[in-house]
């Protein structure tokens, strides 16, 4: 698992499948900036551009699917992935205490379609958490 890309970028040798109008994709290319806090073969992990937390990373498939339902049917190893990743990162950042969520649907306030983890951790965090 690599770590720490060298100049923020995303590995350009994804494969699978991408859509061009993607904001995702576009990270996960390259064609997009992010800092990029962590990847490996199947999921890349960046910063949110506006965080809620200390430590907020988003954790993405490099693959392109629309929400953490259908990715959970078409690919549960890059699932998996995902979620290894965001524990990787937390551990590294946040002594390994986070939250994981996953917003599935317009309603739940999802606002990019391609299935995205958000990592929270790096303070002591509430619930109900919204």
């Amino acid at each position: 698992m690599t770590l720490s890309p060298p100049e923020g970028a995303a590995d350009r040798s994804t494969e699978g499948p991408r859509d061009p109008d993607c904001l995702f994709c576009r990270i996960v290319s390259g064609d997009v900036p992010a800092e990029v806090v962590g990847q490996d073969e199947q999921a890349v992990a960046f910063r949110d551009l506006d965080p809620q937390a200390p430590l907020h990373v988003l954790v993405v498939p490099r693959a392109h699917h629309r929400d953490v339902a259908a990715l959970s049917v078409a690919d549960p190893d890059a699932l998996g992935a995902v979620v290894r990743l965001g524990a990787r990162i937390a551990q590294d950042e946040a002594q390994g205490d986070f939250r994981l969520v996953f917003n599935n649907g317009a309603s739940a306030h999802q606002s990019v379609f391609h299935v995205h983890g958000h990592v929270l951790g790096g303070r002591d965090l509430t619930w109900p958490p919204g």
